[in-house]
């Protein structure tokens, strides 16, 4: 998705630090009894005939890890902190203006750090699919809506401290480098099963695609053209910039002349997806109409 290679997160969080546990305090034994480490009941200490060392107070419980993040939070995120691999933010109120809501919280099943390639792994695997699942509507829908997904993890502090959880966000783009208001939680979920949903949440463009004046804006934002289809392409390797350009400008032109129905006249532009984006996964393009 173009939106989605538009945002890289900043995976640059320290090595995990994994701290042992220490002995008891003054290096005293511990109690020997198999069912508590507290000290002997003071009536059997004073039976004994003989005085006996009291066993050392026992070391304090390690704390618990700090608490995960709440599904359904919603917070009022800048464009520039997606950038960031962890977000400490206190939730803001969904019925206000906010950019970015939790749709999901898991757990990380890497052992070696929250800034593995193992955690990146699960998180880009796991939020995609919690995304599509909330949004709901086809595939296709997805593509040519400006919402994709985010995902945060523990700070180093947090993650030094035991916290293992990861945080899937729902976002929309507003235009380039800016986060568009999402609805409230009751809305944004299934939003996309909705025959209407793209008309305001779809991609659109402040001019034609290639054009010195284009700028990709969500739909309900000011737009003269919009994109209307996508074209997809078979196979893992890149066909080339030549074969993607040639084969779906023809798809795309059809799709025009069909759509324009007996009128001789219409407009189109193919976007076709270059190298870069196809190692990023997007293996489609746009085929774009006025609108």
């Amino acid at each position: 998705m173009l939106a989605r290679s538009a945002v890289r997160l900043a995976w640059l969080m320290t090595a995990l630090v994994v701290v042992a546990s220490a002995c008891s305090p003054g290096g005293a034994p511990r109690a020997t009894s198999k069912t508590s480490s507290t000290a002997a009941h003071p009536d059997v200490a004073k039976a004994s005939p003989t005085p006996t060392p009291s066993p050392s107070e026992p070391s304090p419980s390690e704390p618990a890890p700090p608490p995960s993040p709440p599904e359904g939070a919603c917070y009022r995120l800048s464009f520039d902190e997606l950038a960031q691999s962890a977000n400490n933010d206190h939730p803001y109120l969904c019925g206000k203006r906010h950019t970015t809501q939790t749709i999901f919280v898991g757990r990380l099943h890497a052992t070696d750090g929250v800034d593995s390639d193992a955690a990146r792994a699960q998180m880009s695997r796991v939020c995609p699919r919690r995304m599509k699942h909330y949004l709901g509507g086809s595939r296709t829908d997805r593509h040519l809506s400006r919402f994709n997904v985010v995902w945060f993890v523990p700070s180093p502090e947090q993650a030094a401290a035991g916290a293992r959880w990861f945080r899937c966000d729902v976002i929309a783009f507003g235009r380039s480098g800016h986060l568009y208001p999402l609805p409230r939680p009751r809305r944004l979920h299934g939003l996309l099963d909705g025959s209407a949903a793209l008309g305001s949440y779809g991609l659109c463009g402040t001019a034609a695609p290639g054009s010195a004046h284009f700028e990709r804006v969500i739909c309900a934002r000011h737009h003269s053209w919009r994109a209307v289809s996508t074209i997809r392409f078979a196979g893992d390797t890149y066909p080339g910039r030549h074969a993607v350009r040639a084969e779906g400008n023809g798809i795309c032109k059809d799709r025009a002349r069909a759509q324009a129905g007996l009128s001789l006249r219409y407009s189109y532009g193919w976007e076709w997806p270059t190298h870069q984006q196809w190692r990023n996964g997007q293996h489609y393009g746009f085929c774009w109409a006025p609108g």
